[in-house]
């Protein structure tokens, strides 16, 4: 099993006292204020961690917080590294497997994606339903750890459906819009051509993006069960006549965190109810 997931677990372990996350959250570009919300909270810093790799990116803090939230023990984690920051994709593995290794049985992925639907326009929240993935690899190649799943491993409800019926469910009770879709990964750091948004819609892609999917492999590979949420800060290319750039994710993400927020808390109230 891996040293340093062990090891990075035993640490936070060792800070957060008696909490047993139930539930691992990843929080995307502009949504770390999300942490804010979390009660009893132990803030370790990943540089302190074994194996985690500290984010280069803006809106990303780089910090695991063990803490409850709406009544639910949570680790968040605060922040992620994208393939096209020049790691490789192996560097998911520690930190989805520490969340494992912590107690946690679900991982709520959040990110910010472009949308290929004019109807879910920026601003708006996307439930992801499956994933596409146009990344060049998988975080899971190389020498298999069969302490922590088998060699192969089913893909085809990587979206737990039980979950999906609870985010739905929130959504209905808090009145917040969730459109439902698929999700596509590519590597970035660029944003997209017109001709590849094309391309992405006739394969059946209803948002795009540069993250989760190396996540969700790394979870489903050790049992956690997934559900993710996409916010959609801007129309992609040749869709939508506002210039992309990575402040309007920023400034996009942090006016749909609200919504984020009441959908999360919402979620947790459900599954803590079950």
């Amino acid at each position: 099993m891996s040293g340093q997931a062990q090891a990075a677990a035993a640490i936070v372990r060792g800070r957060a006292g008696d909490i047993t996350p139930r539930v691992g959250i990843v929080l995307g570009s502009g949504l770390g204020g999300l942490a804010a919300d979390i009660a009893e909270a132990t803030t370790v810093s990943y540089a302190d961690l074994p194996g985690f790799s500290t984010p280069g990116v803006e809106g990303h803090a780089g910090q695991l917080i063990v803490g409850r939230l709406a009544g639910v023990p949570v680790a968040c984690l605060q922040g992620r590294v994208h393939y096209y920051e020049g790691g490789p994709l192996s560097a998911v593995r520690v930190p989805i497997r520490t969340l494992k290794l912590l107690g946690c049985e679900i991982l709520f992925a959040t990110n910010a994606a472009g949308s290929l639907d004019v109807a879910a326009g920026p601003g708006s929240l996307m439930m992801i339903s499956d994933h596409i993935n146009m990344l060049p690899g998988n975080p899971l190649v190389g020498d298999n750890d069969d302490d922590f799943g088998p060699r192969f491993f089913a893909m085809d409800e990587a979206y737990d459906p039980a979950l999906r019926d609870l985010l739905r469910q929130a959504a209905g009770d808090t009145n917040v819009t969730l459109h439902e879709g698929v999700y596509i990964a590519c590597q970035g750091p660029n944003f997209e051509t017109p001709a590849e948004i094309r391309a992405f819609a006739a394969l059946g892609a209803d948002a795009v993006g540069m993250s989760t999917v190396p996540e969700v492999l790394v979870a489903r590979h050790c049992g956690l069960r997934v559900t993710a949420v996409s916010v959609l800060t801007n129309l992609a290319a040749g869709l939508g006549d506002e210039a992309l750039s990575h402040d309007q994710t920023l400034k996009y993400a942090g006016a749909a965190a609200r919504d984020m927020s009441t959908l999360l808390l919402a979620f947790l109230r459900a599954l803590d109810a079950r």
